[in-house]
């Protein structure tokens, strides 16, 4: 009997096993010790930045950024409502309110959407951005670069910089996606990135997540605060609430691991997005998503679009049938329980993009036999 496939398997192929017994044999197994430093330093090195703060997971990374940015109790931050919940989840935790927008093409925020809110629905007024209709103020917005595909942030950016609303990227999915004709690394355009090293990302830590910034500030804030802001580690005095969320040695010595092989990893990614641009070329009723030729994807995952929803369920069905692992993009966090009242402007292509679209297996060592078996579903729909 064949083996399940799924949807985006880890894969181990390097030093993972030396550098965890060098962790249990020197006994540095926990929030400090040489490989939360290399993995640091690999980090910020290769997406081009000055800091890189290792953090427990992508979704303190991103609480911690945007509490690091001002993000406070009664604030709005403005995110895409396209997007797993994690951060939607952080706005919350400041207790803080998501605006919700709309998505592009390429299921990203829709940058042209956004930007006619902050210059119509958005009035600055003593250093403050003034949501017109609740009149809370706009601290911040998330855009999340989603399946890796890296959103141009360029013209957002520099509204926001002139308003003085902080950009934090959520590049959870896209370590190793660049755009532009100057290879600018997801997570490295606005004022704080945020990466994930989640079991199912393009490499893992087993959990894991990374603070990206040029500011010395900021780096400086997101070392004290996720380490339970010690102002005198020897006495234990804390002038601030600080965080448990700093990455362990232990986890950092598997993630440096993973990055010594990134960049064969990567490639075979690429392949595997050929291959499924070969499988979908003359299907009328199905469309690979692709990103546009000034992006450098990652392709941490494939997603394909339906000509309907009817098509969608059937698909599932048959994969799910073969022992396929797929899965939808999420539900619309504007539609989640907890989210039905917060604010949305303008959200008209992201309904229709959950219920016609189709994330679909991507891991680095998917086999012959197993492209062969995804093959013959997608000939049978």
């Amino acid at each position: 009997m064949s083996k399940k496939i799924f949807l985006s398997e880890p894969s181990f192929c390097g030093n993972e096993k030396k550098y965890l017994n060098d962790c249990i044999d020197s006994g540095w197994v926990s929030s400090a010790g040489n490989y939360v430093n290399q993995f640091e330093e690999s980090i910020a090195k290769y997406t081009g930045v000055n800091h890189a703060i290792a953090m427990v997971n992508g979704t303190a990374s991103i609480h911690l950024a945007l509490k690091i940015a001002g993000v406070q109790s009664g604030h709005e931050v403005i995110a895409p409502t396209l997007t797993f919940v994690a951060p939607i989840n952080a706005i919350s935790y400041l207790g803080a309110e998501p605006v919700f927008m709309d998505s592009d093409s390429l299921f990203n925020l829709d940058i042209e959407k956004t930007i006619d809110f902050l210059k119509t629905k958005v009035k600055y007024k003593n250093g403050q951005n003034i949501n017109k209709d609740t009149g809370n103020i706009i601290k911040a917005i998330i855009p999340v670069h989603i399946f890796g595909t890296t959103i141009d942030l360029v013209e957002l950016v520099s509204i926001c910089k002139d308003r003085g609303i902080a950009v934090i990227e959520d590049a959870s999915e896209s370590l190793g996606s660049f755009i532009g004709a100057d290879r600018v690394h997801s997570g490295a355009m606005g004022d704080i990135g945020c990466i994930s090293f989640n079991g199912n990302k393009i490499i893992t830590c087993g959990g894991g997540g990374m603070i990206l910034t040029d500011s010395d500030e900021h780096a400086h804030q997101a070392r004290y605060l996720s380490t339970q802001a010690k102002d005198d580690a020897f006495l234990f005095l804390h002038n601030e609430v600080g965080f448990n969320y700093r990455l362990t040695n232990i986890q950092a010595a598997l993630g440096q691991a993973q990055f010594e092989n990134f960049s064969s990893i990567k490639n075979t990614k690429e392949n595997i997005h050929s291959f499924y641009q070969n499988l979908f070329a003359e299907s009328e009723n199905i469309q690979l998503i692709s990103p546009d030729s000034n992006i450098e994807s990652n392709y941490w995952l494939n997603v394909i679009k339906f000509s309907s929803k009817d098509l969608q369920q059937q698909a599932i069905q048959k994969f799910l049938s073969a022992d396929i692992e797929v899965r939808p993009i999420w539900h619309a966090n504007h539609l989640q329980e907890p989210f039905k009242n917060a604010y949305t402007f303008k959200i008209e292509h992201a309904p229709m993009q959950i219920e016609t679209s189709l994330c679909l297996p991507s891991s680095v060592g998917l086999s012959t036999e197993e492209f062969s078996r995804i093959t013959k579903v997608v000939k049978a729909l």
